[in-house]
């Protein structure tokens, strides 16, 4: 696994506009990078990033100005502006030499999980999923942002389940994420024989393995193309194991069910010491009772633990977790922890 250098103070990061631009929230984003040079950071937007275009631009000008970026000797990461959709179209446009030649940390999440399955999957170098440049407009900012500025400064903290989330999103009257709801990670194991076997609640969890997943909804539509090798990921980590995570966007219960049962068929889970899924970002009607339904039927006769309602993804607040990293994750009633290791 290569482990790119972690800019410093004074470095420059590029951003870039894989999926759309942020055109339409420029206040915010601005407010964001004031946060990032506060840190330190220069800042270099490629010519798509203020756009309010949906996706940024054609396909072929967002894989130049990704591409360009790694090419850039005097920029020391790569950050996406936004999420949004369409970035599985401009990855053909990725010069995989030019990042192969210049590796460095990539950032994103949402639809930015095409490229880091690119990057971690197929080239093997890590990337870091939970933040995109425009995350940093909260004042003042919450843990799980001063976490994620510490992860791109290569100072790894060990994050902890956090007590509230917030349930109902942004608040635009009062310009605020209310905290309203109790953080519930829940953990179930395989259980029983035969016909009977089943996901059981369970309370302690300890194990280690190399971290690798994204948003799901990417995974599932990535999955068999050219630009992911999942299978060979998995096959040449077997013996650290895996831990996968899983940040669903909007899958219904039988669509998110479809996407593990892909997965499993292709192999993925066989060396699997956890998969970990995130609180659900747009569930519509579905209950967690229906999407638990579903993922028993894929797990249950594995003998894999399943961890639901995690802080990963969409809904706020989030981890920040380094694709190609060795994890060690820790769950105890309900409480959890994640640690991180580059080796």
């Amino acid at each position: 696994m290569i482990y790119p250098e972690f800019p410093k103070a004074g470095s420059t990061l590029g951003i870039c506009a894989p999926s759309a631009g942020v055109g339409g929230k420029l206040e915010s984003f601005d407010m964001s990078l004031e946060t990032l040079r506060g840190e330190g950071y220069e800042i270099f937007e490629t010519d798509c990033v203020r756009s309010d275009g949906y996706p940024s631009a054609p396909a072929v000008i967002r894989g130049s100005e990704f591409s360009c970026l790694f090419s850039d000797p005097e920029l020391s990461a790569v950050l996406c502006a936004s999420g949004g959709d369409y970035v599985l179209e401009m990855l053909p446009y990725i010069d995989q030499e030019a990042v192969i030649r210049n590796p460095k940390w990539f950032c994103g999440y949402s639809d930015p999980t095409g490229i880091e399955l690119l990057l971690t999957t197929k080239l093997d170098i890590a990337t870091v999923y939970g933040f995109n440049a425009g995350a940093f407009d909260w004042r003042p900012l919450h843990e799980y942002q001063l976490n994620a500025l510490s992860v791109l400064k290569g100072d790894i903290p060990v994050q902890h389940s956090y007590d509230m989330w917030a349930s109902g999103g942004y608040d635009e009257e009062n310009d605020c994420y209310p905290m309203d709801a109790p953080v519930e990670w829940e953990l179930f194991v395989p259980s029983g024989s035969g016909y009977d076997r089943e996901l059981a609640e369970a309370s302690h969890l300890d194990v280690t393995g190399r971290l690798i997943g994204g948003c799901i909804d990417v995974i599932y539509e990535a999955a068999g193309t050219p630009y992911e090798d999942m299978k060979g990921f998995a096959e040449r980590y077997a013996d650290d194991g895996l831990i996968w995570f899983f940040d669903n966007f909007s899958l219904d219960p039988l669509t998110l069910q479809y996407a593990l049962s892909k997965m499993k068929l292709m192999g993925l889970f066989e060396n699997a010491r956890a998969v970990v899924i995130g609180r659900t970002f747009l569930p519509g009607e579905a209950t967690d009772i229906e999407y638990l339904e579903q993922i028993e039927r894929v797990f249950a006769e594995t003998e894999v633990p399943v961890i639901w309602n995690a802080d990963i993804g969409h809904t706020k607040p989030s981890f920040t977790i380094i694709n190609g990293a060795m994890g060690r994750l820790t769950f105890d009633s309900g409480r959890a922890s994640l640690s991180m290791e580059l080796k």
